[in-house]
């Protein structure tokens, strides 16, 4: 016990004098910035891709009492089920997860793709991707002391250099490869047949990140059974359900099953479980919303195509990436925060991004807002 008093009163000592006491965490995590969300109190908030229609406001009267009532059901006294069984039946039925498939549930995608590469974390692993791509990629990575290769898309369109993605693979080796599909932050899809000949030619799984399926023209889930090392991996999270944390993976089962032994236990909480059932039953909403927004994607698209000094990228997302080719990007991100409009501002974060925004879709009213102080910004 004296031994404890005197260490303890040494410690207080060094920090009254304003000494830093030694920090055990690593350099290469000390060197990040922790992951910045916007503050938006008050704003249109047209910056993080969500959906726009309030869940569960966006209801009539009957299913928000319905909804209600289901979450009564919850023992909050109780562990949840650990592996959501019905739940994960629920997903397999509404969007058609191929049979021999098997799913594991996440905590958002984040969760998922932490999942995934600490399965194959190991001195030489490599985990590889494009750029520009998604920023929990490396992040993740690094977490795990992974090395991270990123493959720049060719500049005139986002579109994947396949000659280096073929010499990539090749030097490489990757344990897995990420391809978000429509990529993000640029909203493009890829072309099939070369996501086909990546996932040929990888020797370990390709993941397919499907966030955006809810709007996109083309997705690989029923394909699952053609490719033993394919993945397909989606959330709720872009389909109006972001606030509950939920993100799935479909794969081979022999593959689920070894993610199961270091997913986390109860990490779908009760809460989540009962409500993802609830909206799943009724996807009929969702889906309208999803066409809803992709109509005002179109015209949202027409608008800032018709505005000069814009070059506008096609989006099978629920975004739009645009550069701004005589003003600066940053002056006009702050101009449309100062008119009460928060998007986001990609235009220092790579090379290939330089004067880039991008703007999520959100309601009629909400783009038109965007659209007006957007003219007004670029003078």
């Amino acid at each position: 016990m004296p031994v404890r008093l005197k260490t303890v009163s040494r410690r207080m000592r060094s920090r009254a004098a304003g000494v830093s006491m030694k920090t055990p965490v690593r350099p290469e995590i000390q060197a990040l910035s922790a992951y910045h969300v916007a503050e938006a109190d008050g704003m249109v908030k047209l910056d993080a891709m969500e959906n726009p229609y309030a869940w569960p406001a966006c209801l009539p009267e009957a299913l928000q009492q319905q909804w209600l009532e289901v979450l009564r059901q919850a023992r909050l006294n109780r562990y949840p089920d650990p592996h959501a069984k019905r739940l994960a039946a629920t997903i397999r039925d509404v969007f058609a997860v191929p049979a021999a498939s098997d799913i594991v549930l996440g905590n958002g995608s984040d969760e998922l793709i932490h999942l995934l590469i600490t399965a194959v974390a190991a001195p030489d692993a490599v985990v590889l991707s494009v750029a520009p791509g998604f920023v929990m990629y490396p992040m993740i990575a690094l977490f795990n002391r992974v090395k991270y290769v990123a493959v720049p898309l060719l500049a005139e369109d986002f579109s994947l250099d396949m000659a280096a993605m073929r010499e990539a693979i090749e030097q490489y080796q990757p344990k897995v490869v990420f391809l978000a599909y429509p990529n993000n932050p640029t909203g493009n899809l890829f072309a099939r047949q070369q996501v086909e000949e990546i996932i040929d030619r990888a020797p370990g799984w390709v993941v397919i990140d499907e966030a955006y399926a809810a709007f996109a023209a083309d997705s690989f889930l029923s394909r699952l059974r053609e490719f033993p090392n394919l993945l397909v991996m989606r959330t709720l999270s872009k389909m109006g359900l972001a606030g509950l944390r939920l993100g799935y993976l479909c794969a081979a089962p022999e593959l689920v099953s070894e993610l199961d032994k270091i997913r986390l236990p109860y990490n779908i909480n009760s809460l989540t479980q009962l409500s993802a059932e609830f909206a799943l039953a009724h996807r009929e909403i969702l889906d309208q919303q999803a066409s809803a927004l992709c109509r005002q994607r179109q015209q949202m698209m027409e608008r800032l195509q018709d505005m000069p000094g814009l070059q506008v990228f096609p989006s099978q997302a629920n975004f739009i990436l645009f550069r701004t080719q005589h003003k600066d990007a940053s002056g006009v991100f702050a101009a449309l925060k100062q008119s009460g409009v928060l998007i986001k501002d990609l235009s220092a974060t790579t090379e290939s991004l330089k004067g880039c925004l991008r703007v999520t879709i959100g309601l009629a009213d909400e783009n038109e807002k965007f659209l007006a102080a957007l003219e007004m910004a670029l003078g």
